[in-house]
């Protein structure tokens, strides 16, 4: 069923919205079904295929890490804005290039959102033949301790949920 009708709720979806613009007679259901089982048939082969998940709890584990981080980032950054640096640390913005493991583009799309949404870090740019990632990071100590940063706590996280 799934080869002739691959996404059921996407063609009954479109068929409504047919009937919702056009009358409501059995030739516009039949048209309508038509062009939205067409619709879903193409969309199927334009969707490209899903990573297999592997380990859920490894996901499970990434959100609970990033969300302990956003909020330790959250009172860092607005510290830093509010109060600016101490004696002996002065805020330095800088970029930190790290080499990634990860090639499949779910899990480096997740990796994008959790860097971008932990503020005081921004994903810049990401090298597919290289693999190095640049990021920008607001408050710059030390280049080794971000590296390690996303390597270990995130990308070591999404290679045990997706590889």
């Amino acid at each position: 069923m799934r080869r002739i009708l691959p996404h059921p709720l996407l063609t009954a979806g479109l068929t409504l919205v047919w009937m919702l613009l056009t009358s409501f007679s059995l030739g516009h259901l039949l048209l309508g079904g038509m062009i939205a089982g067409l619709a879903g048939l193409a969309f199927a082969r334009l969707e490209p295929v899903g990573p297999q998940l592997r380990s859920p709890w490894a996901l499970v584990r990434l959100g609970a890490v990033v969300s302990v981080d956003i909020i330790r980032s959250n009172i860092a950054v607005a510290r830093l804005i509010l109060f600016g640096g101490d004696r002996h640390h002065r805020r330095r913005s800088g970029f930190v290039k790290i080499p990634l493991r990860l090639q499949d583009p779910m899990p480096l799309a997740l990796l994008a959102m959790v860097i971008t949404a932990t503020p005081g870090t921004a994903w810049m740019e990401h090298d597919m033949d290289s693999g190095i990632l640049l990021l920008h990071v607001f408050d710059m100590r030390e280049e080794d301790d971000w590296q390690s940063q996303i390597r270990d706590r995130y990308e070591s996280l999404l290679l045990e949920a997706f590889a």
